[in-house]
């Protein structure tokens, strides 16, 4: 595992020397998160971003996360787990345009389709075999959308493009492990499922019903399920 976990640091940091962050680019050497909690309410003031800490009491903290190497809970239905590593974990991403995640899966596990509105992803496999892929915007008419898929051992790197739905799947019977590098301090994640049948308050089934071609019924059952998903865990 250690010997992963080196090979893992050197791609990311090739991965980190080449890439285009999508985020704006920095004015200064750094701009250090002040905790949401921690900013003035009363001061009205709305950024593409975070509040800046005043660099005199930056510490190196701000530019620090320990624990990448424990493995996430895989209780749960997906059988997966992300582990973000965004400006929300270490203040001093903010304005650097990168960040990184941990994803654990059980075997059979699913990390499901969503997307990145903000990043692109780069996604190395540490252990196990992943299924992975994405999927193109809306093409032409009287074309598909294509599916770009792959089965990745360790030591292999996928990209999935900026927005665009995406998923990993462990084909596998034992567990595995991947880091994936986004090209963003923030990326976002919108889980499709979860947005479509999962949102408060609900699409209205009529709007669904038409949309998936299905029984209205279907809709119906499946927000419900998504709902008590969500409230009991």
């Amino acid at each position: 595992m250690a010997v992963g976990f080196h090979i893992t640091a050197a791609i990311l940091m090739l991965a980190f020397a080449i890439v285009y962050a999508s985020d704006p680019s920095p004015l200064q050497d750094f701009c250090v998160a002040i905790g949401d909690a921690d900013a003035d309410a009363d001061a009205n003031v709305f950024v593409n971003g975070k509040i800046c800490k005043d660099p005199k009491v930056v510490k190196p903290e701000d530019f620090f996360f320990q624990g990448l190497n424990k493995p996430g809970s895989l209780s749960n239905p997906l059988g997966s787990n992300v582990t973000q590593v965004n400006v929300n974990q270490i203040p001093g991403l903010n304005t650097l345009g990168i960040s990184l995640a941990r994803i654990d899966f059980a075997p059979y596990g699913l990390n499901p389709p969503h997307t990145h509105p903000r990043a692109t992803e780069i996604l190395v496999v540490l252990e196990g075999t992943l299924l992975v892929g994405f999927v193109t915007s809306n093409p032409a008419m009287n074309m598909k959308n294509r599916l770009f898929t792959k089965v990745l051992n360790p030591g292999d790197v996928f990209v999935f493009p900026q927005g665009l739905i995406h998923f990993q799947f462990n084909n596998g019977k034992t567990n595995a492990v991947a880091i994936a590098s986004l090209s963003s301090q923030n990326p976002g994640v919108i889980t499709i499922a979860n947005a479509v049948f999962g949102s408060d308050p609900p699409i209205s089934p009529a709007v669904l019903t038409k949309a998936f071609q299905v029984d209205n019924n279907v809709i119906k059952y499946l927000q419900s399920q998504f709902w008590w998903d969500n409230n009991y865990p």
